[in-house]
């Protein structure tokens, strides 16, 4: 009883209901500080699990961790994001209803990290068939696709998802995945025209000019530097120590394949991400209140990446359009007008190239 006692102290309690004053904060906080310093990152309020982002890597997913909490008492093993995934999926598979694991938490938490884990432990007890094999590697895949697409670093996480999602996995009859979609919602698609200081864009755009061949790069008429690029440099924070853009560009073009997006849908993706940092750079004059173009550089680059017309481009950057009861009046943008519409158009392609991949 000691010994349990003495423990107890090192590491705190497994269940927060346990503690001495349920409605202490302090107490409460003090026995999460005491397990996160033993590594224990994961503690109970009841069937409420509570996790405490490490900022490291942690040797509790493995194969046998997932064995450990495979078929199990939600409460005969200790706290664990494996445990919630166990007990949602038998509940799903003894009940034959739908079951839901909501993850909450402030920026930086894990919640992504979390989810990772779910899908993990989802694949990981699945039976190898072919068709279980294939969902559960798409499952797995289509994590890197989102935070390419999805995340970017801010000033308080290096991987910030900046949009929501709900992730909806189908299951046979016998409990094994056969499909899913995924539901995404508030996009920070101002993150592609402003960054604030020691904050980045969205991933992707890092990723393809420090990790696409001299050839690829060549096509898209793009250089390394993303200091280059009006939309990569405002938050002068481009390179990262803990990141390495170059790596999770193969990464995202292994995982996209995965995905059975086909060569052609890839290089057009690249495009137009290509295209959004051309963009970024097209720059205005002013004459007698009327917006000029300073260069049609990036606009003929743009034109050639998209496929479409020269004039096409420069009339929707300069001008703009009203239909008003069938009547269609065009008229030129000012300077500023100019500039809005351009960050517009920019915000309005990489959201639709968003949702289309999601």
């Amino acid at each position: 009883m000691e010994s349990d006692l003495a423990q107890r102290d090192v590491i705190g309690v497994q269940d927060a209901v346990l503690l001495e004053d349920i409605h202490s904060e302090s107490i409460f906080i003090d026995n999460l500080e005491k397990r996160f310093k033993e590594n224990l990152i994961y503690t109970y309020i009841g069937p409420v699990l509570i996790s405490v982002n490490p900022y490291k890597e942690l040797s509790t997913y493995d194969a046998g961790t997932v064995e450990k909490y495979r078929n199990v008492n939600f409460y005969e093993v200790p706290p664990h994001v494996f445990a919630v995934s166990d007990t949602a999926l038998r509940a799903m598979r003894g009940e034959h209803a739908d079951q839901c694991i909501l993850i909450s938490g402030e920026s930086g938490s894990g919640k992504t990290e979390a989810s990772k884990k779910i899908l993990q432990f989802i694949a990981a007890i699945s039976h190898n068939q072919k068709i279980v094999g294939s969902v559960k590697e798409k499952l797995l895949q289509s994590n890197p696709v989102l935070e390419a697409f999805g995340n970017a670093k801010t000033n308080r996480n290096n991987n910030s998802s900046r949009f929501g999602k709900y992730m909806d996995t189908e299951f046979s009859s016998i409990g094994e995945p056969v499909g899913g979609h995924i539901l995404n919602y508030l996009l920070e698609k101002s993150r592609v025209v402003y960054q604030a200081k020691g904050e980045r864009n969205f991933h992707i755009f890092y990723q393809l000019l420090a990790g696409a061949d001299d050839a690829l790069l060549a096509n898209l008429q793009l250089t390394r530097d993303p200091s280059n690029y009006f939309y990569t440099k405002q938050g002068e924070s481009s390179k990262v120590r803990q990141i390495d853009d170059a790596a999770d560009f193969k990464l995202v073009n292994a995982a996209m394949k995965v995905m059975d997006l086909e060569e052609a849908e890839i290089g057009a993706i690249f495009r137009i991400i290509a295209t959004i940092l051309h963009l970024g750079n097209v720059n205005f004059g002013d004459n007698n209140g009327r917006a000029t173009l300073d260069s049609k550089n990036e606009v003929n680059t743009m034109a050639k990446l998209l496929d479409c017309s020269i004039d096409s481009i420069e009339n929707a950057l300069l001008n703009k359009t009203i239909d008003a009861r069938g009547d269609v009046v065009t008229s030129p943008l000012t300077r500023d007008e100019a500039l809005y519409a351009r960050d517009a158009l920019a915000k309005a392609i990489y959201g639709r190239l968003f949702d289309w991949q999601v």
